[in-house]
């Protein structure tokens, strides 16, 4: 029996197995980077073992100094949660040979499907020669071998830009998986990404736990995915189930796993096996009535499965709410996240909690929220609404994007596919935050100055304050008046620092405000208060091109150097921040005038990387 175990992985997911390790009655061990030491995962643990050495990014990938912690701790088990180590066939042995148990599959089966063109081969395919891709083939997707989480993949739609993106994919990938093998396969355009969760026991038993649709992605990473997939026949249904168990059988897999296909007219295509636990798992958990957690265990301390698996029951959806920011091309944010909180009757998995900081080093995943419910249409209403009215006090997030998603049409009537952000980003995206934000922000901010003298006799020119919301500078004037404060074109029915209540056309409306520095909340809205008269040396020079986030200069455009001569949108700079690599594009046909960046530089938001003077048009 299993008494004590390390996650060998941080934040959500290593809350998550604590979470099922307290409920069995085991103890547990966390594992924390210098960056780390006092997070949540860190906190919660009855043990913490500090990993030496390593640089912050790099340090949940040294195993070595995984296992080493693991037998100081006294801990006889190590699950790999679902870091890049739990798809490692030399850590999961390097588990076996210290004596430990590994609560995952054998390494024989993870080296089996750890290369996705490996896998392929396995299942009867093959992917394209890079060298041999023609006009016909397009599009085609460029894809890392290793790993996952969308790095390392390209779609192209022009022969020319193949090169490009085989070079941009091989960088990422070797940077983000230590293997820079990519391969190439064709580009379903309007393909569904679906994929069967299975769990196997030892003694030779598979238990497809039904289907997960997860085709709302963006830039190839999951948003929001649901169980069990809709709008499929029963007959494709069975196949991909029949598929999922034939393809854990041929590498004799065993623990939890998962099958991805890409589903396109009535048929099912083979993508990969993840050989782990999965991000979206709590939607299959949610139908099934399962702790896949509690079952991994179970079968690591040698117990058979049942014969047939539990029933499935209603429907469930999981969003991913991320700390980025839409008005910044989605770049990732940092900084203090002041409260979390969603409503009771859904399940908010999270590695962090009220105060935390969200630094640079690791991927901006705030939270996942679950909604299970009777029916489909029940859970999105359920998951829509609790997401709506969260309290989320912190960086910018994409609760917005996720919120106009579950309530977009085409996603209720189950008509998306893996391109819906390529047709819908921007229209999701564009209703901006609520108008009266910034004026409930200000007269929040006024309460108290009208009892100390802020009323005078004679009139007087307005009060002004100025915020930054979604992207954008708002200004706002009100007045301190005999009757207390009054702003043009409402009725300013209360206003204290915590609660504003405004009504305009007989309508009243309530707005909760809460301030951290110059950081305002007011109901979901966040806005920056920013000085009523902005500082002149500021301002940068005229195509100046900054670091949208905090992060690592990790390559500049080839032959690239002051004086050259640049097209618009051609890439210049990439900046590496929380496990991704962001492009750095010239905004305009120009001449480099500047070129301060430099491969290895840690970039600061707003630092200039270039300048790019334009050639007048």
């Amino acid at each position: 029996m299993i008494s004590s175990v390390l996650v060998a992985n941080r934040g959500e997911i290593a809350c998550r197995i604590f979470r099922t390790c307290r409920e069995l009655g085991i103890g547990t061990v966390a594992v924390h980077s210098d960056a780390d030491a006092d997070a949540l995962h860190a906190r919660v643990a009855d043990t913490a073992v500090r990993l030496p050495g390593a640089a912050p990014a790099d340090t949940y990938l040294r195993g070595d100094l995984v296992v080493k912690a693991a037998l100081a701790a006294g801990a006889d088990a190590v699950h790999p949660g679902y870091g890049f180590l739990s798809e490692n066939a030399g850590f999961a042995r390097a588990v076996r040979d210290a004596g430990l148990v590994w609560i995952g599959p054998p390494p024989e089966a993870i080296e089996a499907m750890a290369s996705k063109t490996r896998a392929k081969r396995l299942m009867g395919l093959a992917p394209l020669d890079p060298a041999g891709v023609t006009e016909a083939d397009l599009p085609v997707l460029v894809k890392a071998a290793a790993g996952g989480g969308g790095r390392g993949m390209r779609i192209v739609r022009r022969l020319q830009e193949l090169r490009a993106a085989l070079d941009g994919a091989r960088a990422e990938a070797a940077s983000a998986f230590g293997d820079g093998e990519v391969f190439v396969e064709p580009y379903l355009e309007h393909g569904r990404h679906v994929e069967v969760q299975i769990l196997a026991d030892t003694h030779g038993t598979v238990w497809p736990l039904g289907t997960r649709d997860c085709s709302l992605q963006r830039r190839h990473q999951k948003v929001i995915e649901e169980a069990p997939a809709p709008g499929l026949t029963k007959g494709l249904a069975e196949e991909l189930r029949t598929l999922a168990v034939r393809a854990a059988r041929a590498v004799s897999y065993t623990g939890a796993g998962t099958v991805e296909f890409l589903v396109a007219d009535g048929r099912a295509h083979f993508l990969e096996m993840n050989t782990r636990l999965q991000v979206e798992h709590p939607v299959t958990e949610a139908v099934f009535g399962l702790d896949l957690v509690a079952e991994q265990i179970r079968v690591a301390e040698g117990h058979a499965l049942g014969t047939e698996p539990p029933h499935a029951r209603g429907h469930a959806v999981e969003a991913r709410l991320y700390a980025e920011d839409p008005a910044r091309d989605w770049a990732p944010q940092t900084g203090t996240l002041h409260r979390l909180a969603v409503p009771d009757g859904v399940r908010l998995d999270t590695g962090y909690t009220g105060g935390d900081t969200i630094g640079v080093h690791y991927d901006a995943m705030l939270a996942k929220v679950v909604a299970h419910a009777p029916t489909r249409a029940e859970a999105i209403r359920r998951l829509a609404g609790a997401l709506e009215s969260a309290v989320i006090h912190g960086p910018v997030t994409n609760r917005d994007l996720l919120v106009r998603s579950l309530r977009h049409e085409e996603f209720t009537a189950a008509r998306m596919d893996t391109g819906f952000y390529d047709r819908h980003l921007g229209a999701l995206t564009t209703p901006g935050p609520d108008p009266y934000a910034p004026l409930a922000a200000a007269l929040a901010d006024a309460h108290g100055r009208s009892r100390f003298g802020g009323w005078r006799n004679v009139p007087s020119q307005p009060q002004v304050k100025r915020y930054e919301m979604g992207g954008e500078e708002h200004e706002v004037r009100y007045r301190h008046t005999r009757d207390g404060l009054a702003a043009d074109g409402v009725r300013v029915v209360h206003a204290d620092a915590r609660l504003v209540v405004l009504e305009t056309d007989g309508v009243r409306r309530r707005f909760t405000v809460a301030r951290y520095g110059d950081q305002v909340h007011v109901n979901t809205t966040r806005l920056t208060a920013l000085p009523r008269f902005p500082d002149p040396v500021a301002r940068l020079a005229p195509g100046s091109l900054v670091a949208p986030m905090p992060g690592t200069v990790v390559r500049i455009a080839e032959g690239l150097a002051e004086g050259a001569t640049v097209q618009a949108g051609q890439g210049l700079v990439w900046v590496e921040a929380m496990k991704m690599q962001h492009l750095i594009s010239a905004p305009a046909a120009g001449t480099l005038t500047a070129l301060h960046a430099r491969p290895g530089q840690q970039v600061e938001p707003g630092t200039v990387l270039a300048v790019v003077q334009e050639t007048p048009s």
